[in-house]
């Protein structure tokens, strides 16, 4: 059959199914409906939890290769004066390009009843008695630059610092909760004793060496925790990958529900579509284009619901901040973060989730009319 011709028959079967569609218009939008709320539901996870992992791996892609923790007792202990000359004295650590002792901890702040996160960066001039705060304490205690904010510490005694300036909204995935000051000001406020630090941040440069450096440390000094920062984003992926493995089975009976609909309707022809494939059958209509026409009533059904539930997916997770599944996929806390997701989309993820919501419904469209297009056409307008 020639190219032009086969498309031209396709072009008139289309136009009989969609007829066919319109004549029982309540029971196929119904149908639609379900079958978009469904694309929908699935798609808005998908798409928020993708998101959400390569938002994480940018944050993390300028966070150093490895963090090294002192371990006292299994816990993590602070790192001692003379440790990072003992690294470079008795490790020969090749690849590395820098090492420092970092300076942050966690504070309880009775008032909003929130963490926060101390830090004194190597990298920022910071006056002393002045502050730098993250976005979210800027709500939760309505501080402004030049507004004085007191804190205190865990030895019973009270600090006030000047806020200094507030960390841009952009920043606020990872900055949150964040305080930033001067070293010496850390010092004082936990009480940390000179020359000792949290823990020690390596850069290294070629990224095939990374595990071989961390192997080194822990040969040589067998009380430290090499942290990599790939498995800091594998962790990330579980957790979001757990995260939307929840909403999924919480979502299971739903999807189980329509799962049943679906089924029923294309496995049950009504009188009245029995009727019109043995009335098709009678005037001439062979087999194969019966199956044909039907075929492209559940692909044109399915592909419909597909695109309105992706579009109205996407419209969901990025320009409305994904409101309906935000705090089960993106997490809870008191000091919650607000931020936008650019868009991310995924060709893989789009096709899987194609194949496991258009083809199901399409094939199962197949097996009942195959039944009734091979009858006798005065059996079937008989039954």
């Amino acid at each position: 059959m020639p190219m032009k011709t086969w498309i031209e028959k396709q072009r008139h079967l289309i136009d009989f199914t969609l007829a066919s569609l319109a004549r029982r218009k309540a029971k196929n939008l119904g149908l639609l409906f379900i079958y978009t709320l469904l694309v929908f539901v699935l798609a808005s996870v998908a798409l928020y939890a993708h998101a959400l992992r390569t938002e994480a791996q940018k944050v993390l892609a300028s966070s150093p290769e490895i963090v090294l923790q002192r371990l006292v007792a299994g816990r993590h202990d602070l790192i001692p004066p003379g440790y990072l000359e003992q690294i470079g004295q008795n490790v020969r650590l090749r690849g590395v390009q820098k090492m420092e002792g970092r300076l942050w901890g966690y504070y309880y702040d009775s008032v909003v009843k929130a963490n926060y996160t101390f830090m004194a960066p190597r990298d920022m001039q910071i006056p002393r008695g002045e502050i730098i705060v993250g976005p979210a304490l800027e709500r939760s205690r309505g501080l402004a630059a030049g507004n004085g904010i007191s804190f205190r510490s865990y030895s019973g005694e009270l600090h006030t610092f000047i806020v200094a300036e507030v960390l841009p909204q952009t920043s606020e995935l990872v900055s949150a909760d964040l305080v930033l000051m001067h070293e010496e000001d850390f010092r004082a406020f936990f009480k940390y004793p000179e020359g000792h630090w949290t823990d020690i941040a390596m850069s290294v440069a070629n990224p095939q060496e990374v595990r071989n450096v961390a192997i080194k440390l822990l040969s040589t000094l067998p009380d430290s925790r090499p942290i990599l920062r790939d498995e800091v984003l594998r962790t990330y992926a579980s957790i979001f990958d757990w995260r939307e493995g929840l909403m999924l089975a919480l979502l299971s009976a739903a999807i189980l529900a329509f799962g049943i609909f679906a089924w029923e309707k294309a496995a049950g022809l009504s009188a009245e579509e029995r009727r019109e494939i043995g009335i098709l059958k009678a005037i001439g209509w062979e087999t194969g284009d019966v199956i044909k026409m039907k075929f492209w009533e559940g692909l044109l059904v399915s592909l419909l619901a597909f695109l309105l539930g992706y579009v109205a997916a996407y419209l969901h997770v990025f320009h409305l901040d994904a409101m309906i599944f935000e705090p089960v996929l993106k997490g809870w806390a008191v000091l919650y973060p607000r931020f936008t997701l650019p868009p991310h989309i995924d060709g893989l993820q789009i096709a899987t989730l194609f194949f496991f919501t258009v083809f199901p419904y399409t094939a199962a469209v197949l097996v009942p009319i195959w039944r009734a297009a091979t009858t006798d056409p005065d059996t079937v307008m008989r039954s």
